[in-house]
């Protein structure tokens, strides 16, 4: 049997092909490659790369399985809460200990074997539920051996504990995003909690306030996990406003220069909270306003102690010389939106005075045009009859 064409001419032939095969390979490679590079570029917002063709059956989308897993932990913690509730006397202190501590233990290891499946969701849902009973169990430690606890007291020493806990156990499994928001978000507690049990003052959780967000700050500022950076940055800011205003208001009601000072100095501690995160801030409005607001803090302490020990027809103007007093910094301060926002303060406490003085300021002008109309009266007593 004769082969058309020839042996070796066919193999030459395949040889070719082969080459041609192998460079479009090659081509191909390399655009994928590139693709690749410009998709890491993006960031978050490109998504990656997935093989085509239909999904498999029977495999439910990832929002419905992320929801169906939620609704899950949900029930689940719902059901270990009547079970802590309405169980807990059929059974005696040995067994409640060993029920409650077994599933909890249980429910925070479970999301170590998930995650190493790659179930990110389900592990998430367990988490949560290992979370929740911890709680209880904080409920169930009070219940049974510190019944006679002050209960602010021991809400503020068990929520500083497990905000420890709970960001140990995030750092320790990181790729679970519950834990870590959760302990910021419980660490806003023990401090206010902490002088609420103990009775204390005005000043003193104030001081509480301030210092949470001074925490809260510092942790926006350094942390790179964005769903922390989110939870403290709400946490600082809403504790930092209450704080703020809390001690604006001692100063404004405090009746002699010691009490001026206290105040003055929970304000002037605020204040460095917000040059801190105008400093450290990256985006310039953010750091222009930071800026304004610490400058504003500036002028309330130091010119509250001015309003103790000037006469009250000089308060305004000892604000005003503040105010005044702060455009010396932004000549110092080399960074353009921190000065911008030094500039602001002062402009916006200039034009509070100015308001201030705008009735009086517009009686002196005014007034004397009514002596037209009694050019022979006869000579005012004193300035302010002459003025009125």
């Amino acid at each position: 049997m004769t082969n058309i064409p020839r042996p070796a001419e066919e193999l030459r032939l395949l040889d070719w092909e082969l080459r041609q095969l192998e460079a479009r390979r090659t081509q191909l490679l390399q655009r994928r490659a590139w693709l690749l590079g410009v998709l890491r570029a993006a960031g978050p917002a490109g998504s990656p790369p997935r093989p085509a063709g239909p999904p498999a059956p029977g495999a439910a989308p990832p929002s419905a399985q992320n929801v169906l897993l939620t609704l899950g932990g949900v029930l689940l913690t719902i059901a270990a809460i009547a079970f802590t509730v309405v169980s807990w006397g059929h059974l005696g202190i040995g067994g409640r200990s060993a029920v409650l501590g077994a599933v909890t233990l249980a429910a925070l290891a479970a999301p170590a074997l998930l995650l190493r499946r790659s179930l990110r969701s389900t592990a998430e849902a367990v988490a949560g539920l290992g979370l929740a009973l911890t709680v209880l169990d904080a409920y169930a430690l009070r219940y049974l051996s510190l019944p006679d606890a002050d209960a602010l007291g021991y809400a503020a020493g068990t929520s500083a504990v497990l905000a420890t806990l709970w960001a140990g156990y995030g750092l320790l499994l990181g790729e679970l995003r519950l834990p870590l928001p959760t302990a910021v978000v419980t660490a806003q507690l023990p401090l206010v909690l902490w002088a609420g049990a103990a009775q204390a003052g005005d000043h003193a959780m104030t001081a509480a306030l301030l210092v949470t967000a001074a925490f809260d700050i510092a942790l926006a500022l350094w942390t790179t996990v964005r769903p922390v950076r989110v939870a403290a940055v709400i946490g600082g800011c809403t504790l930092g406003l209450w704080g703020a205003a809390g001690a604006g208001w001692l100063s404004v009601r405090a009746a002699d220069p010691t009490e001026a000072a206290r105040a003055g100095v929970l304000l002037l501690f605020a204040a460095l909270i917000a040059s801190v995160a105008a400093w450290r801030a990256k985006g310039p409005q953010i750091a222009a306003g930071a800026a304004g607001a610490g400058g504003l803090l500036v002028v309330a302490a130091v010119g509250g102690v001015l309003r103790s020990v000037l006469p009250s027809a000089w308060s305004v103007p000892g604000y005003l010389m503040c105010g005044i007093a702060l455009l010396a910094a932004v000549r110092v301060v080399p960074t353009r939106p921190v000065r911008h926002g030094l500039a602001g303060a002062s402009a916006a406490v200039q034009g509070l005075a100015a308001l201030w003085a705008l009735p009086v300021t517009a009686v002196a002008l005014l007034a004397p045009l009514a002596w037209a109309t009694r050019p022979w009266s006869a000579t005012p007593a004193d300035t302010r009859t002459a003025l009125l």
